[in-house]
């Protein structure tokens, strides 16, 4: 394809959260549609390490890479969209920069030289830049820098873009620069003016972009394309309308529609194959073609923000698309259980999910809903914290240890069924400690979870401290916990699962950072499929009742 990789640099501007990582991702679908290979990266210029130590509140999600890597949610859609692993250096902070520097520094690497932001800390950010390029071989390496064009902590990231246009071939290199266009209520009119003083900021740090998405959520008719064109100096078939889309799958398609796949071919003078979208076209036409509702409740403390739970959120849609189900997702927040509030709305729910998280707060609430499930029989699917409180409420009220808990939550709990993990005792550091990564598991045969799987042995990315407590597996097991998936060792416990219930079964690993939309992961196509057969159960229940109401 090409001797060297060509890159695609993607900046935002008018506002935060205008949906720049969704576009890069399905700019990188589209051109692997191509049959091109693909490489992403997202800058993020804040001075924290990485996502692993802030607030879900604050950063949403934290997505983990095969490799041990805790990073922006962007790196989830990248992987969902691109169909293709992530690594850790894919998503390089600020603090990352500036940590590497300093301790070359100290290290006197610098030969007692002055350290500046040109050209020390300019020049590891474009090493950190090509390093992906080199280690994935890729024909297009799209870079996405967070925040948007003006902020302050931006201006050594965007610095480090212009003096590479100048070091690569100016044809080796394009800019994207993601807009928004604000619409007014008032007298009905687009805006751009905002756009425009948007490119002039990075017109003023030397950058000018080549191609502009404005993202509406309104048609955009021709003389608003021109008038970008003409007062941002870019060609009008560089000026991609983008409107809100009603599936993010959708995304790739309506850009594709527009000519950008053929504009970036022809600007990088790159031959490759007719486009394939045809798959990705099922999947949009599956999604919008469901019919069959299904209320699943996510039960956690971060439910206000959806962000939080963005990777649980789509690995169910992927499994109830491709089951012809229409996801209805019901958000609990487990603090409210906690005091006694929603606890019928769970009466209403085909399948619960208690998914990830760190600290006590709601994790009572996460012990009721686990309670109702395993007393219900309500399908139920615990990730990682969801598997930890699932083995605590069974401790309490199926094996009747009173207070039996997690050691991060009660470390004088008498029966510590969830306890750190011995490595872990000494360390006192938030970042980076963690079992984080892709582990083997081993499964039992005939388990639900080999059957789900259709394996014997799985890979499986984890983020997490706490594991169960092996003291407490023979009266687990006694009492109709089957251990179905293993360390290879036998050591730790990756998989739990009830025996005399139709689905619960909680699971130490993160499995939704596998889903795809075109391959759901096991797990969650298992349980979506067992949360539709106990809402047509209870249909069929509710029936028979109806009629014999009837006959009497």
């Amino acid at each position: 394809m090409t001797t060297k990789p060509k890159y695609i640099f993607c900046t935002g501007g008018v506002v935060s959260s205008v949906g720049k990582g969704l576009t890069v991702a399905a700019i990188g679908r589209i051109l692997k549609a191509r049959g091109l290979k693909v490489a992403i990266q997202k800058l993020d210029p804040y001075l924290n390490v990485d996502p692993g130590t802030m607030s879900p509140y604050q950063h949403g999600e934290v997505f983990v890479t095969a490799d041990g890597a805790e990073t922006d949610l962007d790196l989830g859609h990248y992987e969902r969209f691109v169909d293709e692993n992530v690594s850790r250096m894919s998503n390089i902070t600020a603090g990352q920069v500036y940590l590497t520097v300093l301790e070359k520094e100290r290290k006197g690497d610098y030969l007692g030289g002055t350290i500046q932001v040109v050209p020390h800390i300019t020049n590891e950010i474009k090493r950190c830049i090509r390093l992906v390029g080199r280690q994935t071989d890729a024909d297009v390496v799209i870079v996405e820098v967070g925040g948007t064009a003006g902020d302050i902590e931006s201006l050594p990231f965007l610095e480090a873009l212009r003096q590479l246009r100048t070091e690569l071939k100016r044809r080796d290199a394009l800019y994207v620069h993601v807009t928004f266009l604000p619409h007014i209520g008032a007298t009905d009119e687009i805006k751009t003016k905002p756009t425009q003083h948007s490119v002039r900021e990075l017109r003023g740090i030397g950058i000018q972009p080549n191609v502009i998405i404005a993202r509406t959520d309104h048609p955009i008719n021709d003389d608003i394309i021109s008038k970008i064109a003409l007062f941002c100096d870019v060609d009008e078939d560089a000026v991609i309308p983008l409107q809100t889309a009603d599936n993010i799958y959708a995304v790739p398609l309506m850009i594709e529609e527009t000519g950008l796949g053929d504009f970036i071919l022809k600007r990088f003078r790159l031959e490759a194959a007719a486009p394939d979208l045809s798959e990705w076209e099922g999947i949009v036409r599956r999604c919008r073609s469901v019919t069959d509702k299904l209320r699943i409740g996510i039960v956690g403390k971060y439910v206000e923000l959806h962000d939080a739970y963005m990777s649980v959120k789509e690995s169910i849609t992927h499994a109830a698309v491709l089951q012809s189900q229409d996801v209805e997702i019901c958000w609990i927040h487990s603090g409210e259980l906690e005091k006694g509030k929603r606890l019928d709305e769970l009466e209403t729910l085909d399948g619960i999910i208690v998914p990830s998280g760190f600290g006590y707060r709601g994790i009572e609430g996460k012990i009721a809903a686990v309670k109702h499930a395993r007393e219900n029989k309500v399908p139920y699917l615990g990730l990682c914290l969801g598997m930890q409180v699932m083995c605590i409420e069974y401790a309490r009220n199926v094996l009747r240890l009173d207070d039996a808990n997690s050691t991060e939550f009660d470390v004088s709990s008498p029966h510590p069924v969830i306890d750190l993990m011995a490595e872990q005792r000494a360390i006192t550091d938030m970042g980076g400690t963690m079992r984080l990564g892709e582990y083997p598991c081993k499964l039992t045969p005939n388990s639900l979870a080999a059957r789900a799987y259709g394996a014997s042995r799985i890979m499986e990315r984890h983020r997490h401290r706490y594991e169960f407590n092996n003291d407490y597996r023979a009266a687990f097991m006694t009492s109709g916990v089957c251990f179905s998936g293993l360390s290879p060792d036998g050591i730790l416990v990756e998989i739990a699962e009830l025996q005399d219930h139709p689905f619960m079964l909680g699971c130490q690993f993160h499995p939704e950072f596998l889903s795809r939309p075109n391959r759901p992961h096991p797990l969650f196509a298992a349980f979506v499929q067992a949360s539709a057969e106990y809402r047509d159960e209870l249909g069929r229940l509710a029936l028979r009742s109806a009629m014999r109401a009837d006959d009497n």
